[in-house]
């Protein structure tokens, strides 16, 4: 089969988005279909594209083996919604010029959000007579209605249709949680025309490892019970609540010690707050490549997964969740709905209620007490539930009997 992968977000950027389409094209090369990504020039989650890459408007090259075209982005560095919807449309626009250099294909393959680039991919479908399938792993504009980032009401009426319309247009729907899939068929989609895709993790890197003494020795961890946050340190995460209840515990468990692993827009705050309460046991780790996340993960007990207390993510399946379970790490996830009820079906983690500091302490309190028996249980069964359902070999079986059809 001959494929094309639209998406604003490839690597070298790290991201969910960006993994996805990795770990997909490359698991589809190696059964020998054809491949080309067509994406933007790196310039997430900084707004800068790197040195190696400016002064140009296409660059075509082969990414780990990927067949990969680039095209120009105008970068937003954490600006407003007008100059980040500057950004998007640039893009929408400029990936045209890679759709005419890449090759025949069967289907395209379009990520949203952003949801304009499904412009790109219904036109390009038509211009090469593919098929056109519309990865949709957050639903927009709602989502940025509810979290207070989008408000103006024109806008808002003109993205929500152009959003209908490519639902309407697309020959199938590929959603990334149970959640996103429901809300597609409520809008009037077949139930045979949308699929999971859901965000995975490569289970040959991400296995259970001994821990990695010098890191620990590094950090000054060696003892402890560690609680590791890793990922991007947005709004949405909700963090200032994991650091609430941090200051709750840290007299009553000494030895418990919470790791926060990455960057992103709250980090000054949350280290702000971290000052402010004095929390001496919570350590600020800079942002690490992919790679070097096992050796992160050898070193917790318990990975933290954490969302804000919005109806919206209650369809949500952070991607933080499969690299943390097929490492044996069990999850303290704060949030309810879909991820919460997967992880207590599967008895691989622990539920805290989410923005709530008093519950979150109350279940680092348990987790502190299990047995290692229980302990050894949870690690287990996450490992098992990742290798069996969220390995990309099985999210790929599933997507090629989708696109068969």
């Amino acid at each position: 089969m001959r494929i094309i992968y639209l998406c604003q977000h490839f690597p070298p950027e790290t991201g969910a988005p960006q993994i996805r389409v990795y770990e997909v094209s490359k698991e589809l090369i190696k059964r020998g279909h054809q491949v080309e990504v067509l994406t933007a020039f790196p310039h997430h989650p900084k707004g800068v594209i790197p040195e190696e890459y400016r002064g140009m408007f296409y660059l075509f090259e082969e990414w780990d083996g990927i067949p990969v075209h680039r095209t120009w982005i105008y970068p937003s560095p954490k600006g407003s919604f007008w100059k980040r919807l500057a950004s998007y449309f640039s893009f929408t626009f400029s990936s045209f010029y890679s759709l005419f250099k890449s090759k025949p294909t069967d289907v395209i393959i379009c990520n949203s959000p952003p949801l304009f680039l499904g412009i790109t991919g219904y036109l390009g479908a038509k211009l090469k007579r593919a098929k056109f399938v519309f990865n949709v792993a957050d639903i927009w504009p709602e989502s940025a209605v509810e979290l207070g980032i989008l408000k103006n009401k024109a806008f808002i009426r003109m993205a929500r249709w152009l959003e209908l319309f490519l639902y309407k247009k697309s020959w199938k729907i590929a959603a990334a949680t149970e959640g996103i899939r429901d809300y597609m068929i409520q809008q009037g989609k077949a139930p045979s025309d949308v699929f999971l895709l859901p965000n995975g993790v490569n289970t040959d890197v991400f296995k259970p490892l001994p821990k990695n003494e010098e890191l620990l020795r590094e950090l000054g961890l060696e003892g402890k019970v560690v609680f590791t946050y890793a990922g991007t340190m947005g709004y949405a995460q909700g963090l200032d609540s994991v650091l609430r209840a941090a200051a709750l515990i840290k007299e009553e468990y000494p030895n418990a010690h919470f790791l926060f692993v990455g960057d992103g827009q709250e980090r000054e705050k949350l280290i702000k707050l971290k000052e402010e309460l004095r929390l001496d046991n919570v350590t600020f780790y800079g942002s690490v490549p992919v790679s070097k996340m096992p050796d992160i993960f050898s070193i917790s007990d318990y990975s933290i997964v954490s969302l804000r207390n919005i109806d919206l993510f209650k369809g949500a399946r952070p991607s933080k969740i499969f690299p943390a379970i097929a490492t044996g790490t069990p999850v303290l996830y704060c949030g309810a709905g879909e991820s919460a009820e997967i992880l207590k079906t599967h008895n691989c983690g622990r539920i805290a209620p989410p923005e709530q500091p008093e519950g979150i302490a109350a279940v680092i309190r348990e987790l502190m007490q299990i047995s290692e028996e229980e302990y050894r249980m949870m690690s287990e069964n996450g490992r098992r539930l990742a290798v069996e359902e969220y390995s990309w070999s099985s999210i790929v079986d599933d997507l090629l009997k989708h696109l068969s059809e």
